[in-house]
């Protein structure tokens, strides 16, 4: 952690090197090791300060800036942790508006449907001091990826419209099984949500009743084996991606409701225990200042070394028979 001591208190006298950086970004490049989610608690709590104020992620700092750095001690992290620990997941973007977070796959959202309690809660609950915080946004329980949260009221609605409008943009990447069909561009077919008879949501392909849903692919990659596809959701219909590769015959790979269960079984020897589907981009309008904001999240590593293990065992395979 450089020069610094995290056991204690320290101050740090800004020169030439920290001129008009960022706080936040600041301190992630001299807490080297230290979670985002840490750095920002601890701004947010006011236990940074500069000039002997309490300041925002957003301050700039000037030459001469005297900047106060509390010890930092940060618990170790446990594998059987619970998921929903925001020690676990990176916070991408944050300022007085809008919340957004990396949020790994296994992680419910909000409580309901057997789940006592998701992300909004727990983050609810480690926040007793953040009045209003709401999800802009939702993801599936196996869907990993950028995640917004509004942090006023004011900023859900400006959010809610820029969805509504299609002002947004939203970038998937999936993996799906064989050679993409160049032909499919998109996929423009309405859906329709309904309960099965064992009680489970489903969705569904419904001309007469569904609702418009459209979704924009293109391959990035093929090996003739599987397929890492982009997905532009143009419509925000309720597991529309998953439902729309599959209605084509390319459903992702790992999908547990609406995949090949016999295939996912198999892939599960090369490591992929998830649902191939990654929130990778999520752009939009900031809702304070009229900016233009893109938040990414890479690939996990989860599923670039799943898409490795099946890419070397095609390989192999077409070897041996050569």
């Amino acid at each position: 952690m450089n020069d610094l001591c995290k056991d204690r208190v320290n101050h740090v006298d800004i020169g030439g090197e920290g001129e008009d950086q960022r706080i936040d970004n600041y301190l992630l490049k001299v807490l080297k090791g230290v979670p985002k989610s840490h750095v920002y608690r601890i701004l947010r709590s006011g236990e940074v300060r500069v000039n002997g104020g309490r300041v925002g992620p957003s301050r700039r700092l000037t030459i001469g800036d005297k900047i106060r750095i509390p010890p930092i001690r940060v618990a170790q992290r446990n594998q059987d942790a619970n998921p929903a620990n925001p020690e676990i997941f990176d916070v991408l973007h944050e300022d007085d508006e809008i919340l957004a977070i990396d949020k790994p796959a296994g992680m419910a959202v909000h409580g309901g449907s057997g789940v006592s309690s998701g992300l909004i809660e727990h983050l609810r609950s480690t926040r007793p001091n953040q009045p209003f915080l709401e999800l802009i946004h939702r993801l599936d329980k196996e869907t990993s990826g950028v995640l917004l949260l509004a942090k006023k009221r004011s900023a859900l609605t400006n959010l809610h419209a820029q969805i509504r409008d299609n002002q947004t943009r939203k970038i998937y990447l999936t993996l799906v099984w064989g050679s993409w069909d160049s032909r499919i561009n998109k996929v423009d077919l309405p859906l329709r949500k309904y309960v099965s008879k064992a009680g489970e949501r489903r969705v569904v392909v419904d001309g007469p009743n569904g609702k418009p849903s459209l979704t924009l692919f293109k391959v990035l990659e093929t090996n003739g084996k599987t397929s890492l596809l982009e997905a532009n959701l143009k419509t925000g219909r309720t597991h529309q991606i998953r439902v729309h590769l599959a209605h084509v015959n390319f459903p992702i790979l790992g999908d547990d409701k609406y995949g090949d269960f016999r295939r996912n079984k198999l892939l599960q020897k090369y490591g992929l225990k998830r649902m191939f589907l990654h929130a990778h981009q999520f752009s939009f309008t900031h809702p304070k200042d009229g900016k233009k904001i893109t938040l990414q999240s890479p690939l996990p590593k989860e599923l670039r070394q799943a898409m490795r293990s099946i890419d070397e065992s095609f390989i192999k395979e077409s070897k041996i028979m050569k």
